[in-house]
């Protein structure tokens, strides 16, 4: 596939400075770019690249302003990472998409399997279970009895959804997750743990896409619910009967503990870990690591343990370096006033 600077532009609304007939057959990133590649830059980090770089094409943003002259040429658009996005979902959407039911796939007899359906090498589809139009499921995927995935979906290899659980359209679970285990619910006596059978399952809506090796538990009853549009990284931790807003996104290791209910548009970086039975307002956004004990009302930007703002948490973390410095201080400090409580 090769494109000129011209048909980018009209695909994207872009405006061109330089040659309108450059073309383009791949993408790499701007420092690394070669001729016939196109490249884009947002982070002012990287603008030197620009100047330097051997990228045929490059998106910049409207209001960029050039310190030197450049050898490439340029399409300005108003949000350059978000046209890459939209270059990069036209160039994936040319890549063949695979049919066909590999015969070393196991399917039960009672399963439904739509039309357009790619099953691979070892997959295995229980009783009961329902795939839709177009859905991929890659090699060694386990779909258990009773599942039912909609249409367009993307399984890759080694993902396994537990027996009964639902999953809507265009939904993406990159390889090794696990929909539907067990939710981590024991109860004590004297002798023990006694297990809670845990006997819900787990509902992912529209438009969702999951990493690989995240784990989403199934509810003890009823549901544990991912709305749509919502993007989880890898190594996610979603526990059981926790509800997660339409369009929030969370970064790599994120953990949140049972019975949490958390908003719509919210953003949690990686590593931030949520009690349980909470509630997390919409629009609620929390920096790497943050710890959260408690409810939050949402429409906030938060960082810490407890999370607080961040202008707060810094001037904190500031003082907390400090703290060697300020306990010395303080000791010196009492031993002069014992000693003028002794003068007395």
């Amino acid at each position: 596939m090769e494109f000129t600077a011209q048909q980018i532009a009209d695909f994207i609304g872009g405006k061109i400075e330089g040659d309108a007939n450059a073309r383009i057959n791949t993408f790499a990133k701007i420092e690394e770019g070669v001729a016939g590649a196109i490249s884009f830059l947002s982070n002012p980090k990287y603008t030197h690249y620009l100047y330097t770089t051997e990228s045929s094409i490059v998106l910049i943003n409207d209001d960029m302003v050039l310190e030197h002259p450049v050898k490439t040429t340029l399409i300005r658009v108003k949000n350059a990472y978000e046209c890459v996005a939209k270059l990069l979902q036209l160039y994936e959407s040319f890549k063949p998409k695979k049919k066909g039911i590999d015969n070393q796939a196991s399917i039960a007899p009672s399963a439904t399997i739509e039309e357009d359906v790619y099953i691979g090498t070892f997959a295995v589809i229980g009783e009961g279970a329902h795939i839709g139009k177009g859905t991929q499921i890659y090699p060694h995927a386990v779909i258990g009895d009773r599942v039912s995935i909609g249409e367009n979906c993307l399984i890759y290899p080694n993902v396994t959804i537990y027996e009964g659980c639902r999953l809507g359209n265009n939904v993406t679970i990159h390889a090794g997750s696990v929909i539907g285990a067990d939710g981590f619910g024991f109860s004590p006596n004297t002798e023990g743990y006694e297990k809670i059978p845990q006997i819900g399952i787990v509902t992912i809506e529209d438009n969702v896409e999951i990493g690989a090796n995240t784990c989403i538990d199934r509810s003890t009853m009823g549901s544990t619910i991912i709305h749509k549009g919502v993007k989880l990284d890898n190594l996610i931790q979603v526990a059981h009967n926790v509800e997660i807003g339409e369009n929030t996104v969370m970064s790599a290791q994120v953990g949140i503990a049972g019975s949490t209910k958390i908003g719509a548009w919210c953003m949690f970086g990686g590593q931030v870990g949520l009690a349980g039975h909470i509630h997390i307002g919409d629009k609620t956004f929390l920096g790497a690591q943050s710890g959260v004990p408690g409810n939050i009302k949402g429409n906030e930007t938060l960082i810490g343990t407890p999370p607080m703002e961040p202008k707060a948490y810094f001037k904190s973390q500031a003082i907390f370096r400090k703290l060697p410095e300020i306990y010395k201080q303080l000791n010196e400090l009492q031993k002069q006033v014992n000693e003028l409580k002794q003068q007395e």
